[in-house]
């Protein structure tokens, strides 16, 4: 395995490390930080020296695990189930919408040729995405790849003032007759959401929401997506923001809290790094893009794992929440399953 640490986010290759720690805090301070927040568990923000668009050599190797190696966390009856647990928690007044996730998980077949770096290149070239990267901090047991097509959080400064984007993903299809007016409105109830998350950590009035029910291609799939922002207060910092907006409402649900105890009473395995977030937060800019960590593979041990779910809402047909979540996995998939090695310096 390659011991060296790196990351790559934003098209940029994150190499030198100089700091590790789980303190939002840092994220304040100065220097360029490589950040993941797990859905559950610590933060893990790395500092790194060096920030470069050419790429560094990585002795690096990656074989994948077959595609009918994986299990899962919920088998497909078991899913349906709780799909239909969740309708009925929508009757019943308990929320409007949750996220219903699932792990899967294979051995890796060669642990001594399995660095992250060379997952991600087959990812970036099999399943471009905007928000494509890693994070590798073998040392830390930080070995993260994502695809992710979602946008958690970006920040931009002009002058003195700080703008906060998101752009929550709801509605998922393989062509554009896929979606349906059930995708319509899971969209807009998560887009008052994040409305609401942003509105507690920005000037008064400031909160818009400029792209609404946008339509997204992808490769396999087809997304509808909106893009909410407005201005920060002065005052806010990272720990702020996170408090406010973390974990992301296109994965918890409406209302966050409640869809959040119920989804974990429901899903059988922990999310881990799916559903959190990875990015960048650049602490003398004061500016960040955070993707949400969807789309993602992760490490553990000899171990590769990968999160999938869907949204429920009372019109959910269980059957097809569950082809939904086979549909965001299967291509991925299949690209993890090949094989990369890094060219000789």
């Amino acid at each position: 395995m390659s011991a060296l640490p790196s990351a790559r986010l934003s098209g940029l290759w994150a190499t030198d490390l100089l700091d590790v720690t789980d303190d939002l805090d840092v994220l304040d301070t100065h220097g360029r930080w490589a950040v993941a927040l797990p859905y559950e568990g610590r933060p893990v923000l790395a500092r790194f020296a060096r920030w470069d668009q050419a790429r560094p050599h990585l002795a690096a190797r990656w074989v994948g695990p077959a595609a009918g190696a994986w299990s899962s966390s919920l088998g497909e009856q078991d899913y349906r189930e709780r799909v239909e647990s969740l309708r009925q928690a929508i009757a019943c007044g308990d929320v409007y919408q949750a996220n219903l996730c699932r792990v899967l998980s294979a051995p890796l077949p060669h642990p001594d040729a399995a660095d992250i770096v060379g997952l991600w290149h087959l990812l970036d070239a099999g399943n471009p995405s905007p928000f494509s990267g890693y994070l590798d901090l073998p040392e830390h047991d930080v070995q993260v790849a994502t695809a992710s097509p979602e946008l958690f959080v970006a920040l931009r400064v002009d002058v003195d003032l700080r703008t906060i984007r998101s752009g929550p993903i709801k509605g998922t299809g393989r062509t554009v007759a896929d979606l349906t007016e059930k995708d319509t409105a899971e969209n807009i109830m998560i887009v008052d959401l994040v409305r609401n998350d942003l509105s507690k950590i920005s000037r008064t009035g400031t909160v818009t929401v400029p792209e609404l029910l946008v339509l997204e291609e992808h490769p396999g799939l087809v997304h509808l997506v909106s893009y909410v922002q407005a201005e920060l207060d002065p005052l806010v910092t990272w720990r702020h923001i996170v408090d406010a907006a973390f974990p992301p409402g296109s994965v918890t649900g409406a209302p966050k809290i409640a869809a959040q105890a119920l989804i974990s009473s429901l899903e059988t395995a922990p999310r881990e790094y799916y559903c959190g977030a990875l990015g960048w937060v650049d602490a003398d800019t004061g500016e960040a893009e955070l993707a949400v960590t969807i789309r993602t593979f992760w490490r553990s041990g000899g171990e590769l794992r990968f999160g999938t779910g869907a949204g429920i809402t009372w019109g959910s047909d269980p059957a097809a929440e569950w082809r939904e979540t086979e549909l965001k996995a299967a291509r991925l998939i299949r690209v993890a399953a090949g094989s990369w090695q890094a060219d000789a310096p």
